[in-house]
């Protein structure tokens, strides 16, 4: 069902991933050239790939074993994305590439926990239709 709880919380998954990333870079260089999520190939493509999966899974309602499956593997996504954020910050030894950090580079960590939260509300669903089951 599309009014359920969990639809928000992947539509704000969704947003965060596929919206804001337009809106807040993910760092600045030393040259003070603001890099945003789009200017990267590799971070643009994990990003909307994210905001699909999330778009993608409020559409699967009723079968709600790969909404939570597709769900897990959304926020696998982020944390690489997350992943090559930190390697991307701690590249070089010393002062490194990455002079000043953008709000970007948290917004994998906002779409985790809004993704974590609609997980839990997909199994709570799933146990309520399991503990009906077991009625009839």
């Amino acid at each position: 069902m599309l009014q359920r709880i969990q639809t928000l919380y992947l539509l704000m998954a969704a947003g965060i991933s596929a919206g804001l990333i337009f809106l807040f870079p993910i760092w600045e260089t030393q040259e003070g050239t603001v890099v945003y999520a789009y200017n990267e190939l590799l971070y643009l493509i994990l990003f909307l790939g994210s905001g699909l999966l999330s778009i993608g899974s409020i559409f699967i309602f009723k079968n709600r074993k790969l909404q939570f499956v597709l769900g897990r593997l959304n926020i696998i996504l982020n944390f690489f994305l997350l992943g090559f954020f930190v390697y991307q910050s701690l590249k070089v030894s010393g002062e490194t590439m990455v002079s000043e950090k953008g709000i970007g580079m948290f917004l994998p960590i906002i779409s985790i926990v809004f993704l974590a939260l609609a997980n839990k509300a997909i199994k709570k669903d799933e146990d309520l239709v399991k503990s009906v089951d077991r009625l009839r």
